[in-house]
């Protein structure tokens, strides 16, 4: 498998992402073939959905100001964590434990990192749209099937550090389950799921940075996975709070105390 990073310029709001991958992919000599894979942070794919909101539009709740009190937010950051967030489950400071579309997640998405003063850019709305409707453009333009993954920065629990996330898929399978497979002893798999949309999402993160390398694209060739042409979200990835380890436990200890 071999990755390369694209760099790009400053991607401004509502800018057309295909015509800003390929033009990128051309200035870097890169050449699309069938079973390559596009990995774009899902920051260019927010810009290009316009969300990007100025904090001083934000007028903060009573609650928000509470939420901004005990984890040391702006009032107006802690008023969009709680627009945007579905559950909002205690945090530490400056980050709030969220789940957002079926994916746990700080602040809801939000991040004031890579965006202009005073203001912060939120998750994309669609992201599973997004990945479909740019496969589906860069396709009928190159005539390549190839592709996309959407990558944003996720945590791992007890983990130091940020890694990748998938928050959308599209052509490729996300997630291989084998379990009713063997191993080396001939043992049937019985739990084992492979996520490789994260794995690599996190290949992606890695040379796309997270400070101010200018690489929200890396192109990925001959990655083991299999194409199907299907659309995937958050939603097709997750497993229910019930089977997860983590929140199934955090939900009895919480009964318990």
């Amino acid at each position: 498998m071999k990755l390369c990073a694209i760099r790009t310029g400053i991607v401004k709001t509502g800018e057309n992402l295909v015509v800003v991958i390929l033009e990128s992919l051309k200035r870097q000599n890169q050449q699309l073939e069938d079973g390559d894979i596009l990995a774009l942070a899902s920051k260019i794919v927010a810009y290009t959905e316009r969300r990007v909101t100025k904090l001083c539009n934000i007028k903060p709740s009573e609650k928000a100001k509470e939420l901004a009190k005990k984890f040391l937010l702006q009032p107006e950051f802690a008023e969009l964590i709680l627009q945007e967030a579905d559950e909002i489950y205690g945090g530490v400071e400056r980050a709030v434990l969220t789940l957002k579309n079926g994916v746990l997640t700080a602040n809801a998405g939000i991040d004031n990192k890579n965006a202009p003063a005073g203001s912060v850019v939120l998750w994309p709305e669609n992201a599973k749209k997004w990945a479909r409707l740019v496969r589906e453009e860069i396709i009928r333009r190159t005539g390549k099937h190839i592709a996309i993954l959407i990558v944003d920065s996720g945590l791992v629990p007890l983990r130091l550090g940020t890694n990748g996330l998938a928050l959308a898929v599209a052509g490729f399978k996300p997630v291989m389950d084998f379990r009713g497979e063997k191993d080396i002893f001939g043992k049937p798999l019985v739990i084992t799921r492979h996520a490789v949309a994260d794995d690599l999402a996190s290949a992606a993160h890695l040379l796309m940075g997270e400070v101010a390398e200018k690489t929200p694209i890396v192109l990925i060739k001959d990655a083991p996975v299999v194409f199907d042409g299907g659309v995937y979200g958050s939603e097709d990835m997750m497993i229910s709070p019930n089977e997860c380890i983590f929140m199934n436990t955090l939900r009895r200890s919480q009964k318990q105390v």
